[in-house]
């Protein structure tokens, strides 16, 4: 007598279970973000997936549309989050904006999702910041998934900062984008360097450390080259 099939990760036959496309990309989501785009085989995902090598190619054409697809799921979110946040705190304060204030309307709706979103959160800001630090196409990535709500955020920030040269605004970004994806990606570094005293997860004591370090960072650009 043959047993019936439990619940395993084998896999299903389409249009069966789960979401497939939503499967397939939490799964891409979460071996990129470990192992980089070169590190991961379409096939490594299905399997993670419990789908067919097939289905990838249905849906995604190639691993690359599968990569830029596991990209704009969440940017496409980030970004409405951040523009939003940018306009209202501009709403809110007009004219008496602060680089701290602009700063934390940026940065704090990633620090949101990552306290709060579901899971896949934390992969795909490790998968960011590993883009981000990716000389051969990471800036191109970057570019074009978010490049009008980092306008934005400098637009904003040089009517908080009316004294600043743009260039030095995005130097500013510049450093901004990698101490807060450090931040984001929950390394351990900090823990091991700090004997325990700081936990690279503990999101609410980064978050105004962060938004402080950021904007100081700034004026202090500002002043140096008045």
């Amino acid at each position: 007598m043959t047993q019936a099939a439990g619940p395993s990760r084998g896999r299903r036959r389409k249009g069966e279970g789960l979401d497939l496309r939503r499967a397939i990309l939490d799964a891409a989501e979460q071996l990129f973000s470990a192992h980089g785009f070169y590190g991961v085989t379409t096939r490594q995902v299905a399997a993670e997936a419990g789908v067919d090598t097939a289905l990838i190619h249905y849906y995604f054409d190639s691993k690359r549309g599968l990569f830029d697809a596991v990209f704009a799921r969440r940017a496409e979110i980030l970004n409405i989050e951040r523009s939003a946040a940018l306009s209202a705190y501009e709403a809110a304060n007009a004219g008496a904006l602060s680089a701290r204030g602009v700063i934390a309307a940026f940065i704090d709706p990633l620090v949101e999702r990552a306290l709060r979103g579901e899971a896949g959160w934390k992969n795909y800001f490790r998968l960011v910041a590993l883009v981000n630090n990716t000389p051969a196409w990471g800036g191109e990535t970057m570019h074009r998934f978010f490049d009008p709500v980092v306008h934005q955020f400098i637009d904003t920030l040089q009517r908080a900062l009316p004294d600043a040269e743009l260039r030095d605004l995005y130097w500013g970004y510049q450093f901004l984008t990698g101490s807060m994806m450090l931040a984001l990606s929950e390394t351990g570094r900090i823990d091991q360097l700090s004997e325990g005293l700081c936990r690279s997860n503990d999101l609410e004591a980064a978050r105004t450390r962060l938004f402080d370090y950021c904007a100081a960072g700034f004026e202090a650009i500002v002043k140096h080259r008045m």
